[in-house]
């Protein structure tokens, strides 16, 4: 199987280290090589290749920032006024700069971008969203959704195709 995008074949062992280190980040080389039964030396030439190939793009920590200092999520939608490509580019920039905003896509089908907010309280949130209205944002309409429970989180699975050689 070759990656999207990639002129990289993919072959069983590829899929099954990239399967392992998706859950486990820190796994040891020794302990990789022995779940996908191949000795520590090609197993770690694997993870390699696939690091350099883009494929495996770095690695990190769930961290549970409301430990740490107690946050308030809120995803919001976002209508722009207009709809060409200097307004989409200054709405993007502003999200780039406003550090409250850890998740933003944009979407289809009626709205045009859904983002995660983690404010410090509702009060902060709301002066965020005003301080964006008065000022240059381009915002059309914006809904607010105040998270009351997390119900799931957890890393992307990785789907394959089941034509893995």
């Amino acid at each position: 199987m070759s990656a999207k995008g990639s002129s990289v074949r993919l072959d069983r062992y590829d899929v099954q280290i990239l399967s392992i280190l998706a859950r486990e980040g820190r796994i040891t080389k020794s302990r990789l090589a022995e779940a996908i039964n191949l000795s520590v030396s090609p197993c770690w030439e694997r993870v390699r290749r696939l690091e350099q190939a883009g494929i495996i793009t770095g690695y990190g920590a769930f961290i549970n920032a409301a430990v740490l200092m107690p946050r308030t999520p809120v995803w919001v939608q976002i209508e722009l006024e207009q709809h060409d490509l200097a307004h989409a580019d200054r709405f993007e920039q502003l999200i780039m700069a406003t550090p409250e905003v850890t998740e933003c896509v944009g979407v289809g089908g009626g709205v045009d971008y859904l983002l995660k907010v983690e404010a410090e309280s509702i009060d902060q949130y709301q002066r965020m969203i005003d301080n964006w209205l008065v000022g240059d944002s381009g915002i059309k309409r914006y809904h607010s959704y105040i998270v009351t429970k997390s119900i799931k989180q957890v890393a992307s699975p990785l789907a394959f195709d089941t034509d893995v050689r």
